[in-house]
């Protein structure tokens, strides 16, 4: 059975992202490393057939950018051996998301398109739960559905089962009901 994870990104690199015509493009590329601002995909535990939903915090909200399933990771110093070359050129396409120190690349088929404007309602912010060997957590410093601070959210962490189901639907709605969906 797949796993659903969130990982945080911050305002800065949303910012490039819209300024540099990013949204609405499908996520096909994800990169991870060994630092809390690049945090490792593979130590989180990830494996193929896992999905990715890549979140933001800006002005007390959390925002849901989309969503990609993982094919695999692979070692970033292998990724020009490895990858094909429609594979690397989509690694290049998104350089925007190599921050600092690289150590891993995500792959995937095209994901959601990436988008800016959907915000997890204050309901499910309060309820969304998060899972680990040490059991369920929701997260710290919500206050009347707002946000106040970041740092439950900052790695990449593994989403309970019903939240990942409601984060899904949330992309689901963003794409709008013309689009086709793979199962899942």
């Amino acid at each position: 059975m797949s796993n659903s994870y969130t990982t945080l990104w911050t305002n800065d690199l949303c910012r490039e992202l819209e300024r540099s015509g990013y949204a609405a493009q499908r996520l096909t590329m994800l990169f991870g490393g060994p630092h809390q601002s690049l945090p490792s995909f593979r130590r989180a535990g990830v494996q193929s057939g896992d999905l990715i939903y890549p979140v933001r915090v800006l002005r007390t909200r959390l925002h849901l950018l989309g969503s990609m399933e993982v094919s695999r990771i692979i070692p970033y110093e292998d990724a020009g051996s490895v990858l094909h070359d429609e594979d690397y050129a989509k690694l290049l396409d998104w350089r925007p998301l190599k921050a600092g120190c690289v150590t891993e690349v995500v792959t995937g088929p095209p994901g959601s398109p990436l988008s800016f404007g959907t915000t997890v309602p204050p309901d499910l912010l309060e309820r969304l739960t998060y899972t680990s060997r040490r059991g369920e957590r929701t997260l710290k410093y919500i206050e009347e559905g707002r946000l106040t601070r970041s740092v439950s959210l900052q790695g990449i962490y593994r989403l309970a089962p019903a939240s990942a189901s409601e984060l899904r639907r949330l992309v689901l709605d963003a794409e709008g009901p013309t689009m086709t969906h793979p199962e899942g």
